[in-house]
């Protein structure tokens, strides 16, 4: 546990140092939001989001690139002392594979999610040079959605999922459509949670702190590792993004963090867990699903605005107040989750 701990710790630090300079360069390189550039996960513009938030035109966004960094940096520079060192590795799955699923999904989805944040900054959409179309994007989320379960289906040999008060439920090949379905739905979730300071990364921050006790129920070594380097991170980063950010996440974070989420639940083995856990995420995906298809098919609006935050704001509640209650709210929903799981 020690070594968990402190590595949370040197994470924390080294992103503590890095982050500052990392804004200036965001500054330099005019990585800053910009009004009328905003966009919910199916591409329709969000103009009540833009008006809410006018006062965070200028902001960097792309903090999520320097916690890959970091996260990837230090574990690829720290995991080959452990043995050097005495340090007994254990895991469930061949070392090797379980780490190339975690590092794929983590880089892959940060690329595409640079990509985005690159397209929006630069105008690459309204010039038409170089850009994508939600549609287009969506299927390279489901292309890289379909490796990762492929990985998980056939190099780690992942069919089961664990159902609470049933037991273990053998899916079969069934497990690839399915983790493909589960990836992309958190890589997108978190995306869209992503629109208040300080909300998608503290949701994320408790989900890891209970799939990281998850991770030491199996006693896997280069999962709890790299949740560990996640965790310090993700601290890190908080302290500049709580109200009022000076610097957000970005597509390249939100997307990555979100299918990475949905990964290390489907190697625990535990995605019921995982939705309850992120139940945060699972609402406010829903919501913004729900009010797409209800304009789409009904011709009318469930909510005024969607996804929930943005319509508790839009009824008059504070950003802090949104962000502090959805704390509390995933703070018992990963109690929960845990106590289902351990029962």
């Amino acid at each position: 546990m020690s070594l968990f701990l402190g590595l949370i710790l040197f994470s924390f630090l080294l992103t503590s140092i890095g982050i500052i300079p990392f804004i200036d360069m965001l500054y330099a390189l005019k990585f800053q939001r910009k009004l009328q550039q905003t966009k919910d996960v199916f591409g329709s513009l969000t103009p009540i989001f833009d008006k809410l938030h006018k006062h965070k035109v200028g902001t960097p966004v792309g903090a999520g690139l320097l916690i890959i960094f970091v996260v990837s940096f230090v574990f690829v520079s720290i995991f080959p002392l452990l043995t050097l060192l005495g340090i007994e590795v254990t895991q469930v799955y061949p070392l090797k594979k379980e780490i190339n699923v975690i590092f794929f999904t983590f880089l892959s989805f940060g690329l595409l999610g640079l990509y985005d944040d690159i397209k929006k900054f630069f105008g690459f959409q309204r010039t038409g040079f170089f850009g994508l179309k939600m549609r287009s994007k969506l299927i390279l989320q489901v292309l890289l959605a379909t490796i990762i379960s492929c990985m998980l289906y056939f190099s780690l040999g992942i069919s089961i999922v664990n159902v609470p008060f049933y037991g273990v439920l053998h899916l079969g090949w069934f497990i690839i459509p399915f983790s493909i379905f589960v990836i992309v739905s958190f890589a997108n979730a978190v995306n869209v949670t992503d629109g208040l300071d300080g909300l998608a990364g503290s949701v994320l921050l408790i989900c890891l702190f209970g799939l990281w006790i998850l991770s030491f129920s199996i006693v896997d070594t280069p999962l709890s590792i790299f949740i560990a380097l996640w965790i310090g991170a993700l601290i890190a980063f908080l302290y500049f993004n709580i109200y009022p950010a000076r610097i957000m996440m970005g597509d390249v974070g939100s997307l990555s963090f979100g299918a990475t989420l949905a990964v290390v639940g489907l190697l625990l083995g535990k995605i019921v867990a995982l939705v309850i856990i992120g139940g945060i995420f699972v609402a406010e995906i829903a919501s913004s699903l729900t009010q797409i298809l209800s304009k789409k098919y009904r011709g009318k609006k469930i909510f005024s605005a969607a996804p929930i935050h943005l319509w508790l704001q839009y009824i008059g509640w504070p950003e802090p107040k949104i962000v502090q209650r959805a704390w509390l709210i995933g703070l018992i929903l990963t109690v929960f989750g845990l106590w289902l799981d351990f029962i």
